[in-house]
């Protein structure tokens, strides 16, 4: 089995280890490998950038600062280099601030907030308090120092540096649309024969997401995906240990569905941290699965510390 490549950005709830479970359903979809890939909510990336589809990849998110960021990387603004050499330098003087780098903790905070750098992004992503992504209503960053005055050991650098070499050449081997607009936009791009992707917060859970969400952004958005004529993939939650997810019952119960056993090992809240019966919900009716062709292994790209 290909590994998956794990994108440089972090954030709670990133589905990497599901991401093979999503791709066999995409595989057994009927979709063309060479139809277009459609992703309103494109998060960190990890689903879309291990998509066996080869067509153009068109991906939205209402977070600026994911679309700034890897938009960087396609255009060359944003490297392994540059960002090792940003990182070693930041490294270096949160390991010295005082309050055990909070102090400079702080500074990056700030200084993201009025200038909105895409590495500040990355540190404060790989700074924060349980990995988690977290905007208050005027759009600043407002997670806590996880309190690692050295958290950028050279290893985790050059794990970094690696993620974004490897998201890099996926980003140059297909054609990628990265946009900052709503999920209604990136949807209403999508023509019969793509396949549409969505992996929207989950309403009812305490979750990390830009602009929030409430039950009527889950309403919309199951207007838009009963009325495309592409075929989607919605990933949601079915139950956990406490409750059951009323949207399923409410919205989603008239698609398809099928359901697999998670376990989220970060999150603020207790009830985050246990396991949870994730759902997958699509509009198709399930065929052979399709063989994608070998995408040649990407070797490991290591960069002299």
């Amino acid at each position: 089995m290909k590994a998956v490549t794990v994108p440089p950005i972090k954030s709670q709830g990133i589905k990497t280890k599901l991401v093979p479970w999503i791709n066999d359903l995409v595989l057994r979809s009927g979709t063309s490998l060479h139809a277009r890939w459609i992703e309103p909510f494109f998060g960190t990336g990890v689903v879309g950038f291990n998509s066996p589809i080869r067509g153009a990849h068109i991906v939205g998110d209402t977070n600026p600062h994911i679309i700034n960021f890897y938009q960087g990387v396609q255009n060359g603004d944003i490297t392994p280099y540059s960002m090792r050499a940003y990182l070693e330098r930041e490294s270096q003087l949160l390991a010295t601030a005082d309050e055990g780098g909070y102090a400079h903790f702080r500074e990056v905070r700030d200084r993201f907030n009025r200038d909105h750098s895409p590495y500040d992004f990355i540190f404060l992503s790989r700074a924060g308090f349980n990995g988690m992504m977290r905007f208050n209503r005027h759009g600043d960053w407002n997670i806590p120092f996880c309190k690692k005055s050295d958290r950028f050991a050279p290893a985790y650098i050059t794990k970094i540096c690696n993620q974004i070499d490897h998201v890099a050449r996926i980003i140059k081997r297909k054609q990628w649309v990265f946009s900052n607009v709503s999920f209604i936009d990136t949807i209403e791009q999508a023509q019969e024969g793509d396949i549409i992707y969505c992996d929207p917060p989950y309403f009812g859970r305490y979750v990390d997401y830009y602009n929030g969400w409430t039950e009527d952004d889950e309403h919309a958005l199951f207007e838009a995906l009963d009325h495309t004529h592409a075929k989607f993939i919605l990933s949601t939650w079915h139950h956990n240990d406490y409750r059951a997810n009323d949207m399923l019952t409410r919205y989603w119960n008239r698609f398809n569905v099928t359901t697999r056993e998670h376990f989220y090992h970060g999150g603020g809240h207790i009830e985050n941290r246990h396991a949870m019966t994730e759902a997958l919900v699509f509009n198709f009716e399930l065929q052979e699965r399709i063989e994608a062709e070998p995408v040649r292994q990407l070797d490991l790209f290591t960069i002299a510390v």
